[in-house]
């Protein structure tokens, strides 16, 4: 019972990581239409830019802070200065977008290894975070429950800003009808804008969080692009609380997968998808 518990707790600790990583390409995705390639890129920057303010200011909290807004400002300037003008460029063909964010991991990729070389770093957690504490009959590592309870205050403010604010309801009725949000007279392109830097930051926070557990490379942002496009797939094209639902369930069978086999874990994740395309093409909550 005790492993069960701790596989439990650990699963739950990265499904959530997964679910604020989903719920920011899921904010993208719908936004533009077009899946971004350069999320994990954009995690690993994250990681790394919390990485350096650490090493330069020893807080572990002012990295949590600061690196998600420096990578959303980043992320806005991306979106307006390297992705909006391929908008629209060819209504009956999206691959400009799809090619440019394609170049753009590689050159995020190309760009760390540059500044931060090929291997891989880590953080340690704040002195108030170290250690375990009890929890029924075992010892978990205070920092994975502070994850775990932040990656549910993510959440939850996010459904706030989507669900009780103008600007989250006019993004969300964006993902649904972008034309009828522009015949309302609103700058779309202002909403693309705030998408992808909100996105951005969702990705980079989680990019912190997981410092301390798993570290951080310049190639990590590929195995979390395609974890990422998984639990979208799951969850459903364009549902926002489906990526979330999506990333605690595969994180969960994820770690429950290696009391099988230590190298069953990816095999659960691409069987999930699998079978859920197979029962249900549209995702477990999707429209479209």
């Amino acid at each position: 019972m005790e492993l069960l518990l701790l596989k439990l707790l650990n699963g739950l600790t990265t499904g959530a990581l997964y679910a604020v990583i989903a719920f920011g390409l899921t904010f993208i995705l719908g936004m533009l239409n077009i899946p971004n390639f350069a999320h994990g890129a954009l995690f690993a920057l994250g990681g790394y830019v919390g990485y350096t303010l650490l090493q330069q200011t020893g807080s572990y909290w002012i990295a949590l802070v600061a690196a998600p807004l420096v990578l959303a400002a980043f992320g806005a300037a991306l979106e307006r200065g390297f992705l909006r003008p391929l908008y629209g460029r060819d209504p009956e063909d999206e691959n400009y977008l799809l090619l440019a964010l394609f170049a753009l991991a590689i050159i995020l990729q190309e760009v760390i290894i540059m500044i931060w070389g090929a291997a891989g770093e880590s953080g340690l957690p704040p002195q108030i975070l170290a250690g375990a504490a009890p929890l029924g009959p075992i010892y978990y590592p205070k920092f994975r429950l502070f994850v775990l309870g932040s990656a549910a205050l993510i959440v939850l403010l996010s459904w706030l800003f989507i669900e009780r604010t103008r600007a989250g309801a006019l993004i969300k009725a964006a993902i649904e009808n972008r034309d009828a949000v522009m015949l309302l007279g609103v700058d779309i392109r202002i909403l693309f804008a705030a998408s992808f830097a909100f996105g951005t930051f969702l990705t980079a926070l989680a990019g912190v969080l997981s410092l301390p557990i798993r570290g951080v490379h310049p190639f990590i942002g590929m195995d979390i692009l395609a974890i990422s496009f998984v639990i979208v797939v799951v969850g459903g094209l364009g549902n926002l609380y489906g990526a979330i639902f999506a990333g605690l369930l595969v994180g969960v069978l994820q770690e429950f997968a290696t009391l099988i086999h230590p190298l069953a874990s990816w095999l659960a994740v691409y069987l999930t998808m699998m079978v859920v395309l197979l029962v249900r093409p549209k995702g477990l909550f999707g429209q479209r």
